[in-house]
């Protein structure tokens, strides 16, 4: 009994403090200074209730109010408390427990991908019961050109700088050409770079990529983006198995899933998809 009143007490909060935050979120949810009466509108009380609440935030800091409109706005206080928030916010971590469930709900293992110095890297990988065992391990770098991973990567990230990565693998693969391993059959040609914009087109267009079949032969991937506060790409979700068991359409099982995951983990982030050009 004793427990359950700790319990209980601990739960229990300040409730003028839960009421006042009613105005921080409003100010958040709209992100435009507001009006009084609007504001408390949207917070659930009168104009006359949430004064004196603003008059206690703006000697904070949280909120500031506009000398000549009189609107009522986040302060400096909540600038530099969500900046702090975004520095602490880290995506890989956050992704972590979530593609362990995803690949148990999925049956297919799941990875995060990060941009490193050489390109695409996978910095996790969760196997489901079912695992397609892959040539695939921490800190693997893939193609920007015929991975799920990479081709998403290369959607988002500068033009100047994957042009540049693509001119990299043509020059191997005619290194490779060249020297042709005994008994392998030759690789399909690499895409020039106007054929690649397309493809990159096509990426964008989806919100998220795709590959069957291109790297192993029998094993297809799909791939969801997460953004940043500034709208730049800082990590793929991405879930690779069998092909005769994966799902690849747009609106399948599976894209769902990954958009929800990458979705979620851009949310916690302060996230925002990239303005289309």
């Amino acid at each position: 009994m004793d427990d359950d009143k700790t319990i209980e007490r601990d739960r229990r909060g300040i409730q003028s403090v839960e009421v006042g935050g009613q105005l921080l979120l409003a100010l958040a949810h709209h992100g435009r200074a507001m009006p009084l009466k609007d504001l408390a509108r949207e917070a659930g009380m009168s104009p006359a209730k949430a004064h004196p609440y603003l008059v206690s935030f703006g000697k904070l800091g949280l909120i500031e109010q506009d000398s000549a409109s009189g609107h009522y706005g986040l302060g400096p206080l909540a600038l530099q408390l969500g900046l702090i928030s975004l520095q602490q916010a880290d995506p890989v971590r956050i992704a972590t427990p979530l593609i362990a469930d995803l690949a148990q709900r999925l049956g297919h293992t799941v990875g995060i991908a990060v941009w490193g110095t050489r390109g695409p890297t996978f910095v996790r990988l969760e196997e489901s019961p079912a695992a397609v065992h892959v040539n695939m391990r921490h800190g693997t770098v893939v193609s920007i050109t015929d991975t799920a991973s990479g081709r998403l990567f290369a959607a988002y990230r500068p033009a100047a700088e994957v042009r540049a990565l693509l001119e990299d693998e043509r020059r191997r693969e005619k290194l490779e050409r060249a020297r042709p391993a005994p008994g392998m059959p030759a690789a399909p040609p690499l895409p020039t770079w106007k054929e690649f914009e397309r493809q990159l087109a096509d990426v964008r267009a989806h919100g998220m990529s795709r590959s069957e079949g291109s790297v192993i032969e029998g094993v297809s991937a799909m791939s969801a983006p997460v953004f940043d506060h500034t709208g730049a790409m800082v990590m793929a979700v991405t879930a690779i198995g069998p092909s005769g068991t994966f799902d690849t359409r747009w609106d399948g099982a599976i894209a769902r899933a990954l958009r929800e995951c990458a979705d979620h983990v851009s949310q916690r982030i302060g996230g925002r998809k990239p303005v289309a050009p």
